[in-house]
């Protein structure tokens, strides 16, 4: 073992990009093309997680849903996302932010509906139990082993 201290700081290109959703397969296209770098986990953050996401045109950062028990902020680096919650759409571009309180029943998402490639920041927190509604889809997800398993609204596994 090194007595060397590990660095606190990272270039993300230098991270391994984890591309799509772990959906369910019926669910699977509206994020096939996004693309995620967990920022937090490389730099040994174990309270709250923090993902640079890209989504190239055309692509979501997931379907449309909420957390009992996480909050989430998203912070927009560059390009146009469309936001789409209860309240309907909102054009998010660089400099805003967006924040879904856990518990709040207004299922969010980010669309990208622009010509161009969009890049943000996600953060969440890592509350113990978290539950995960997703309001227009019969899907629903818990958090356990360390992963999100999903269901359908029913109780049965996918």
């Amino acid at each position: 073992m090194s007595d060397t201290p590990r660095k606190p700081a990272l270039d993300p290109s230098t991270l391994a990009p984890r591309i799509g959703a772990s959906y369910p397969v019926v669910f699977q296209e509206l994020c096939a093309d996004r693309e995620k770098r967990a920022l937090g986990d490389p730099l040994g953050l174990t309270n709250f997680g923090v993902n640079l996401v890209i989504l190239k045109p055309g692509s979501g950062s997931a379907e449309r849903h909420w957390h009992s028990k996480q909050d989430e902020l998203i912070y927009v680096l560059e390009g146009e996302l469309t936001l789409i919650t209860d309240a309907g759409e909102q054009v998010l571009k660089p400099g805003m932010t967006a924040g879904f309180p856990a518990g709040v029943a207004d299922g969010h998402q980010l669309v990208n509906k622009s010509d161009e490639e969009a890049r943000y920041l996600e953060i969440g927190d890592r509350t113990a139990g978290d539950e995960v509604a997703y309001p227009d889809i019969d899907l629903a997800g818990k958090f356990a082993d360390g992963g999100f398993k999903f269901f359908k609204k029913d109780g049965t596994p996918y």
